[in-house]
């Protein structure tokens, strides 16, 4: 479902972190950072990866001004969104919160779903959609599901089965049934919006999409981890058809 050969090569934005990183004689420089592997799944299904660092003063305005110059998105995961922008009280076991990329992040929901830009939300980006959207975090998924295989330990994927919904854009690009690299202790509860469109055997909800729009997807595993690009070459095969439609003809 990649991009096919002959077509404009689309331009995918990933959201990013900044954080202190330190090279050679340079030590704990704020830096925009990335793990390669999103790039590289962009890369391998045929589109252009660029980052976009996250912003305190972002808003909708900045958002709509950046997405004109994109033919997709890719929500990165990243630390918890901050409960606050759920109207939650914060749970002991919340990270500490990152306002400038909920500013950017909650922008870029927002303008693309009003532009119909192709989305992809890996783990923090599923829960940025639907708080972009009005709903709600399930804040520390173990106490719900009494276990801990979402994120077995530090720094370690978990893997487990996901059972996709039948007719679902999900569905279409993974099969009925798929195993996925995990890591996450937070889950999206309420989804205003969306369909639910794959499911953990716990119960936890692993994959949501907007039935009103081209392409516009949320899964709550890590497909940047691991050989299976699917979700990456349709999310650019998308962004490619809308390439194709807004190039000049002639």
């Amino acid at each position: 479902m990649s991009a096919s050969p002959g077509t404009p090569r689309p331009v995918i934005g990933i959201t990013s972190y900044v954080e202190l990183a330190s090279r050679g004689d340079w030590v704990d420089v704020p830096s925009v950072l990335l793990p390669h592997a999103y790039v590289r799944q962009v890369e391998r299904a045929g589109g252009i990866a660029v980052l976009v660092p996250p912003r305190q003063d972002a808003d909708e305005r900045l958002a709509r001004g950046l997405l004109e110059r994109l033919d997709g998105v890719v929500l990165a995961g990243g630390v918890d969104v901050a409960p606050e922008l759920y109207a939650a009280r914060r749970h002991p076991s919340v990270q500490a919160s990152r306002p400038e990329r909920d500013a950017t992040e909650l922008a870029v929901a927002r303008m693309t779903k009003e532009t119909d830009l192709p989305v992809l939300g890996i783990c923090r980006g599923m829960q940025v959609m639907a708080v972009a959207a009005g709903g709600t975090l399930v804040q520390h998924l173990p106490e719900e599901v009494g276990h801990e295989d979402h994120a077995p330990k530090p720094a370690t994927y978990g893997s487990h089965r996901v059972d996709t919904v039948p007719g679902s854009i999900v569905a279409r690009v993974l099969g009925k049934r798929v195993d996925v690299p995990s890591y996450h202790h937070q889950a999206v509860r309420t989804h205003p919006g969306y369909v639910a469109s794959a499911w953990a055997p716990d119960g936890t909800l692993e994959a949501m999409e907007d039935p009103q729009a081209g392409f516009r997807l949320g899964v709550q595993w890590h497909p940047e981890h691991g050989a299976d690009g699917r979700l990456f070459e349709a999310l650019v095969a998308a962004a490619a058809r809308r390439c194709s439609s807004r190039r000049p003809s002639g």
